[in-house]
């Protein structure tokens, strides 16, 4: 086996592609697209996304310390992509990509109402890390859209249909191939 040597750089791929959702109080809401996105904690529950300081959305995540993390699925594909590379600052991103907010009483800002899963999150913590600055938050909530929800009551989020994003590119998730424990499982 033979390797090469690369400089430092981020190669943790795949990651979910997510649309985060945010509004400051008398403007329009925003959505920016966000590949580095992760859970932190599951007690409390706790998420964490990276944004560069020049980003639009980063002064609103600042000034409100809310934002909703919207999942992408297949049919979001192109919204998720286009939300990345157009500003906030110059397009109403709700309309251009004939999104709905969805709204409930745990933060002022939206979610996507054609996401699957919105998880609304107050940030606890900002981290100045270099290119990008964290926002550790706590999420306050989670709505999940009903036609997932099986006959026993179980949302069946491998029905959704979500994408992962890996070095520049966007995948549909495969086929399962195990479950967490299998390998021991008698």
């Amino acid at each position: 086996m033979s390797k090469q040597l690369w400089k430092p750089g981020n190669m943790l791929y795949p990651v979910p592609a997510v649309m985060v959702s945010c509004q400051r109080k008398g403007e329009r809401p925003n959505i920016i697209t966000i590949a580095w996105a992760g859970t932190t904690s599951s007690d409390p529950a706790m998420v964490s996304i990276s944004v560069r300081p020049e980003r639009h959305s980063h002064g609103i995540i600042s000034e409100t310390g809310e934002f909703v993390i919207n999942l992408v699925t297949e049919k979001l594909t192109k919204a998720c992509d286009w939300c990345g590379v157009r500003s906030g600052r110059d397009y109403d991103k709700f309309k251009e990509m004939n999104l709905t907010e969805y709204r409930t009483e745990l933060l002022d800002a939206p979610a996507i109402e054609e996401s699957p899963v919105n998880i609304w999150c107050k940030v606890t913590k900002t981290e100045q890390l270099g290119s990008h600055d964290l926002f550790l938050a706590e999420v306050v909530g989670v709505t999940v859209d009903d036609q997932y929800m099986d006959e026993k009551g179980r949302f069946a989020l491998e029905q959704t249909g979500l994408i992962a994003y890996s070095h520049g590119e966007y995948y549909t998730l495969g086929e399962k191939i195990g479950k967490f424990g299998y390998s021991v499982q008698k």
